[in-house]
Order: structure tokens, then sequence, then C-alpha cells
């Protein structure tokens, strides 16, 4: 088993092309492309399309085609062996009809001897008779004591400082794909990166960076760098810290 997108990507990036350079070349969507490299096989119109789809994109990159049809094929198979019903959604069983007809029993002789109970109270109770004032007069209540005001101190709240990243091509042309919160969060840029260029991006817990080309960028997070890069296709996590 293997990851069909990421190899599906990996081999695009090693060859210096974008989702548009493909899109020319095996006039399949952009957006297709792109749900093929990130596994969403939803988004494609059907098996027969997705199966065909795989073929032609892996076949153009120079892989095997088949290769990618058998391993979709197989995670098509599992998914559908899995059961339909799990366990905490199977009918439950009803009591049978005598452990009912004894709990209404039981219900019904409870309530006659609480009826009787409260009869015999009832009828055997006399009223209360009024109590004497007393001759000795009471003493006045001595006055409550007033509370004490608190002020609460209050404690500022000091915002977070905001961070950015300076992503950088300044040793050449770079392809480069940003997520913001992980490799599947949002999608903040695809594409090319051209020599002397400067892109920025916020982080607001943490950004994932793909750079088909990561020995020509420098990466700036607030007042850090990255030290030297990766002499192939590489993955990058930036955090605020």
């Amino acid at each position: 088993m293997f990851q069909i997108g990421d190899s599906l990507r990996e081999a695009r990036t090693r060859r210096g092309l974008s989702s548009a350079d493909v899109q020319k070349g095996i006039r399949i969507r952009e957006r297709y492309l792109t749900a093929l490299e990130e596994e969403r096989w939803e988004m494609l119109p059907g098996e027969a399309y997705t199966k065909g789809f795989l073929r032609t994109y892996a076949e153009f990159l120079g892989l095997n085609g088949q290769l990618y049809v058998d391993e979709f094929n197989s995670r098509l198979r599992s998914h559908e062996e899995e059961p339909l019903v799990p366990d905490s959604l199977a009918p439950r069983r009803r009591p049978s009809g005598g452990v009912l007809r004894a709990l209404v029993a039981v219900l019904v002789v409870g309530a006659a001897v609480a009826g009787l109970v409260a009869w015999r109270l009832g009828g055997s109770s006399t009223p209360n008779r009024p109590a004497r004032s007393s001759l000795v007069p009471s003493a006045p209540a001595a006055p409550a004591a007033t509370p004490k005001k608190t002020h609460a101190t209050s404690v500022p709240v000091v915002a977070a400082k905001p961070v950015s990243a300076v992503i950088q091509a300044t040793r050449g042309r770079s392809w480069l794909y940003v997520r913001d919160g992980g490799p599947n969060g949002t999608k903040l840029y695809e594409g090319v990166l051209e020599q002397g260029k400067t892109m920025t991006f916020p982080v607001a817990t943490q950004l994932w960076v793909r750079m088909g080309r990561p020995w020509v960028i420098d990466i700036h997070v607030g007042n850090r760098s990255l030290g030297s890069q990766s002499q192939s296709p590489a993955n990058v996590t930036l955090t605020r810290g």
C-alpha cells in the first residue's frame, strides 16, 4: 500500500510542473488533478472517471498507470467489506411480556399501599392549637452588619503579537504549496514562485509548506530564519515559535 496523492505530487514537482501545466498536457481539469493528489475521491465525477484520470495522470508523469489503478481498487474493496450497521446502532431486544406484567403489578400494589397510609395519617391527625403569646417582650434584633464592598482588580488581556512567515526565492524559481494549520488545512497558495519574488503568510498556529526546489528558498518566521534546505522536494511545518 502506498500514498497515491503524495506519489503523484512528488513526481510532478520533480519535473518542475504546476497543476496548470499538467492540465494543458492531458486535458484534465486542474481541480480534478488536485483531488487526485489530495485523495479526495468524492470530488471526482465517478469511479470509472477516477480510474481513467489516475492512469492518464500517472503515465503522463512517466509512472506505471496500472499500479495506481490497482491500489485504488484495493482501497475500494476494503471499504465495501466494512459492516454497514455498527453494533452500537443495532436494535436492542425489548423486554418480554412476562417482565412487563410483573412490573405493572408491583407498581399497582405500591400505589395502593401508599394511598392506605396517607388515609390513616389524615384521619388520625388533630388540629394544632395556636401557641400562647409570651408576656415577656423579646429583645430587639441587632442590626445586620453591612457587608464591605470589595473591588475586583481587573487583569488586562494582552493580545498575542501577530507572526508572519516570509518566503523568498533568492537563488532561482520553485514550485510552492502552502496550507494553513497543517497538511490537511486550508490551501493558501499553489504555484511557481519566481526568482527574486517574496510572499508573506500569517502564522496563526502553524503553516505547512511544500517546496519543489527548497535549496533556492529562504524562509523567515518573525526574527528567525530557517537553515539550509534539502536538495530534493521537501515539506516543512512553521510554527509561531
